[in-house]
């Protein structure tokens, strides 16, 4: 029943209680809400209440309206399965309503307003609701300046939403909005820039704070509003010209406005920072927005922007800005990381490279012309750059960011002694975008990359410089010694490119070395730089230097100071990786490595910090390997369990910790059992599906136990007794299951009888929890480790997973279809284990197919034959899609079936020859892993091969496959048999009146196969 006006009280009222805080009213208003969601008139009903402003309309109710109608739209608009769409009807009144009422006081609910408009924008634009943006730009011209500006919050909102669109159709549709909206729009943010500007002007006249009038303050929010929509309007507008080379005029006309207001507001900014607290943030947010909108255009229309008007003019202020002195007043640090971030674009602008482009498309005159083009353009951008960056003022620029924008601030020190650790980490998260400094650096990086042949001399000039204006010994922090950090940084992030200058031998032992051998807690801040340098230099550091190097960074992992350590073990754990091309063996230096990361980590606080840590351990893991780990084993093991009991509740630490104890497992390899005291405990926590952290510790740990039984020598007790977890995480899911099966052959291969003994109903419930519930994959994961244990005990395993295997009688029966090769795939392997359960335990499959669950099973879904016959059929019928094993398999099952004095087999006589008679001459079919080693076991080592230890899985199951009675029994004396039993069987009369219904061809192949004459 549909929602009238009437019921708008009865909405009002359900939408009060579900904000109570008594649960008793809350829950059955909420239950009614969403039964009420369904009907129809229930958005208009909402949309009453929002529209009701007033005394007695509550805030909090009309807001909470508001979040149920635009949910309510986004489920209802459209029609779906899930929920029925609200009527057209119902639409043109919501649309019409919404623009009635856009003068929305409180702000929550106007920007919730804003949201809904643009959702149904979204789905309505232009089918629809084609009018939307003229009325709009209709508003948005009204006098009041409060509805204006709610107006282009709504405008701008629903022109954002829009753009996600990405078809063609639509692309078209968002241009011809810009096309229309561009020009009131621009002219709009231009009048209000006047206003904006005049503003300023007063307010600077006053030395005291002046209140500004609320529609001044609207006007200012207003005009920012627009500069989002201009924005919006040519990025969504036009596509990228670097790949359609079609000028963007918008572009020319909008950057130098755009440059001239930030130079107009600008000044105004020391300004007001004393004397006006909100004129100051308005003109601090003014810069920031405008200048990133001009980084944005310049991205996406490099093209466009490199004309006269605008990029020598953009870059000129931005390059203005950093080198100058003069600027430091009037600039301020978020500012200049965005004119840095300007110049860095330009600078790394692959279309401002000449030569960039070829001429592939010889054979295309069009494609010529067009890459003609763009070197055209690329030159021409070029020369523009030269002409604001000559060969000076790149000497400047360099200069500057080293000298003044490297350098640490007082802020930074401050934050460096009040808390080492957290200043290390956030000094290397910091974004390019976000702080001075990094962005400097980014820029150095690439100016250096564009002009290292000018500036390399120059850097390492500066390198040699600093010694004189900071000495070693000095022990107050100093501005000499802030450049030599600062220039140390310039250098870490170029060597490379300085290694013709300056001499890293030479450097390590006149300058760094020196350095170091300050240990006052001032010098920490060179002791970290250089630290981190070290790390950068890896590669360049050659010959015996390579020994003193590692000494000194494992020094430096003792250090007073906590940013210093982290430093020197974050350049050591790239190193290492490095070390492994050194001439030198750094052997030596591990046991103290060990006893300073294990310091390390009880001393840090924050998880990166023991990440870190970690992570070093781990490249020192590999670095050692093998049988020269076998030393440190006991340390290592105290250490992990230790560091395991410290970091309870610290799930993500515990992973880290996880990952690290399993490749400690994989370098100790067969020697791991001197690890087990350790491991072993935390397998059973993390295998404990009751365990208070088992969901997020859980994949980690289920690849800790397969990696080690994968280097166990042989499965110990304590080990075994790890079986039994596996059924509660099966239980719980099969997103492990592909390891799982895994974890479970190791179980079988290495320890297939104690399972059994101590284990049988743990890997029956198992079993039987795959087989009733896993798709096709996981099917297809685990039938070979039933078809295994069928090889291996096919007299115990059997009757063990009976529940099992018949489930996998009606699988097997079920058929394939030829649409879906996964599900016949799983119908094939699955009658291969029934085809080999037949021959190693015949009698057990009579009896399981004699099951009266089963045969309940099967007439439920409409079959009423004799299962053992349509088992025939099966093999017989899908012999093409076996293995060459599963045929061989299959044909002795067959030929087995011959003995039986079943009903309706020698009727199938033909059929079963035919089968066997191909599979002996040598029939083809699909081939799996099993098939590829068919002839080659038997040639497999035994021992001396270090890379293919006897103990491995892969061998063991190679041995177990080369004992398979059915690979060593010969299908040609099996069937000469089975066909004398089966002729004394039915008479030779019947037999032969068979036989002689079967193709004589067939006849002659068969006998000559079996020798008969």
């Amino acid at each position: 029943m549909a929602l009238s006006a009437g019921d708008v009280q009865f909405i009002y009222s359900v939408l009060a209680n579900s904000l109570s805080a008594d649960a008793a009213t809350r829950q059955p208003a909420e239950a009614l809400l969403a039964q009420c969601e369904a009907r129809q008139g229930f958005c208009s009903c909402l949309l009453a209440i929002i529209t009701s402003r007033g005394e007695e309309s509550d805030d909090d109710v009309r807001l909470l309206a508001a979040v149920h109608l635009k949910n309510c739209v986004t489920r209802c608009w459209r029609n779906s399965v899930d929920s029925p769409a609200i009527d057209n009807e119902e639409k043109v009144y919501i649309r019409k309503s919404l623009l009635l009422n856009m003068r929305e006081e409180n702000g929550k609910i106007a920007l919730q307003l804003a949201a809904l408009i643009a959702r149904i924008v979204y789905f309505d634009y232009p089918k629809e609701w084609s009018d939307v943006f003229s009325v709009l730009a209709q508003q948005l011209q009204t006098s009041d300046v409060f509805t204006s500006y709610q107006v282009s919050t709504v405008l701008f909102r629903s022109l954002k939403k829009l753009s996600k669109k990405r078809l063609a159709f639509d692309q078209r549709n968002y241009s011809e909005i810009t096309v229309y909206l561009f020009d009131y729009i621009w002219n709009l943010w231009k009048s209000n820039a006047q206003i904006v500007l005049q503003n300023f002007s007063v307010l600077s006249q006053h030395n005291s704070s002046l209140d500004q009038s609320n529609d001044l303050l609207l006007i200012y929010e207003r005009w920012l509003v627009c500069l989002k929509i201009i924005r919006e309007l040519i990025c969504s507008g036009y596509a990228s010209d670097s790949t359609t080379m079609q000028e963007v005029c918008q572009i020319k006309e909008v950057c130098p406005v755009l440059l001239g207001a930030i130079q107009s507001i600008l000044p105004y900014y020391p300004f007001f920072k004393e004397r006006q607290a909100k004129p100051w943030s308005h003109a601090k947010r003014a810069c920031i927005k405008l200048m990133k909108v001009l980084i944005i255009l310049q991205d996406k229309y490099p093209y466009s922007f490199a004309h006269e008007t605008v990029l020598p003019a953009a870059v000129d202020f931005c390059l203005t800005m950093i080198t100058n002195p003069e600027q430091a007043d009037t600039s301020f640090e978020e500012f200049l990381v965005q004119c840095m971030v300007l110049v860095k674009l330009v600078l790394e602008c692959q279309e401002y490279k000449p030569g960039q482009i070829g001429f592939e498309a010889v054979g295309s005159s069009e494609h010529a012309i067009f890459d003609q083009r763009k070197n055209n353009l690329s030159a021409t951008a070029s020369s523009m750059v030269m002409s604001v960056l000559p060969a000076d003022r790149i000497m400047l620029l360099c200069d500057i960011l080293i000298r003044r924008h490297f350098i640490y601030t007082a802020t930074d020190m401050n934050e460096w002694h009040s808390n080492p650790e957290s200043f290390h980490h956030e000094q290397n998260l910091l974004q390019c975008t976000e702080k001075r400094r990094p962005c400097a650096e980014a820029l150095f990086i690439i100016l250096f990359d564009n002009y290292g042949v000018q500036l390399a001399p120059f850097v390492a000039s500066i390198i040699h410089d600093v010694k004189a204006v900071s000495p070693p010994l000095e022990i107050e922090i100093t501005a000499g010694m802030l450049l030599k950090e600062a220039a140390y940084t310039a250098a870490g992030h170029v060597f490379d490119e300085l290694s013709k200058y300056l001499s890293f031998d030479e450097w390590f032992c006149g300058y760094l070395s020196i350095d170091l051998s300050n240990g006052n807690p001032n010098m920490c801040i060179i002791r970290r730089r250089i630290a981190l340098l070290l790390g950068q230099c890896a590669f360049e550091i050659k010959g015996v230097i390579q020994k003193e190097v590692c000494d000194v960074l494992v020094g430096l992992l003792g250090d007073q100071d906590m940013a210093v350590r982290l430093a020197a073990c974050s350049s050591l754990c790239y190193a290492f990786r490095v070390f492994g091309i050194w001439e030198v063996d750094l052997l030596e230096c591990i046991p103290t490595c060990w006893a300073m990361c294990f310091k390390l980590i009880g001393a840090v606080q924050e998880f990166d910090s023991k990440v870190q840590v970690l992570s070093f351990i781990l490249v020192l893991l590999n670095y050692v390997g093998d049988d020269r780990i076998i030393p440190f084993v006991s340390e290592l093991s105290q250490f992990f369990l230790k560091t395991w009991e410290e970091s309870s509740g610290e799930c993500l630490l515990q992973i880290e910790l996880l990952d690290a104890i399993r490749t400690f497992i994989s370098s100790l390899g067969y020697n791991s059992p001197l690890c087990y005291g350790m491991v072993l405990p935390i397998l059973q926590y993390g295998m404990d599906v009751d365990s208070p952290n088992a969901l997020n510790l859980l994949e980690d740990t289920v690849l800790l136990l397969e990696a080690t039984l994968s280097n166990a020598p042989s499965i110990v007790p304590q080990l075994l007794d790890c079986f039994p977890y596996l059924v509660g995480i099966m239980n719980g899911s099969f997103n492990h299951l592909e390891i799982m099966i895994k974890i479970i052959e190791h179980y079988i291969v290495f320890a297939g009888s104690d399972l059994l003994q101590s284990h049988a109903t743990s890997l029956e419930s198992i079993l039987d929890t795959i087989v009733g519930n896993a798709d096709d994959k996981g099917l297809l994961t685990t039938l070979p480790i039933i078809d295994l244990l069928v090889l291996m005990f096919p007299q115990e395993v059997p009757p063990l997973i009976s529940s099992a295997l018949q489930k996998l009688v009606f699988i097997s029966l079920s058929g394939g279809d030829e649409h879906y090769p996964s599900r016949t795939a799983v119908c094939v392997t699955s009658a291969a284990i029934l085809a080999r359960l037949l021959l190693l335990n015949r009698d057990f499959l009579a009896q399981l197919l004699s099951e009266p669950a089963l045969i309940a099973r099967f007439q439920q879904a409409g079959i009423n034959q004799n299962l053992l016959l349509l088992l025939v059929d099966w093999w017989i019928n899908k012999v093409d899609d076996a293995s060459s094993i599963e045929k061989k398999v299959y044909a002795m099952a067959l030929s087995v079936i011959l003995t039986a004095n079943i009903p309706g087999v020698i009727e199938k006589l033909g059929d079963i020859l035919r089968l066997c008679t191909s599979v002996i001459i040598g029939g083809h079919g699909r081939t799996t892993s099993d098939d590829s080693s068919d002839d080659t076991i038997s040639s497999l080592p035994l021992s001396d091969d270090p890379e293919y230890s006897n103990t491995s899985k892969e061998f063991k199951k190679a041995q177990i496959r080369e004992l398979d009675p059915i690979r060593k029994a010969s299908l040609v004396d099996m069937l000469r048999e089975n066909l004398k039993e089966c002729a004394a069987l039915h008479g030779d009369a019947v037999f032969n009146a068979a036989i002689s219904r079967i193709d004589p061809l067939v006849i002659a192949q068969l006998w000559q196969a079996l020798e008969i004459e």
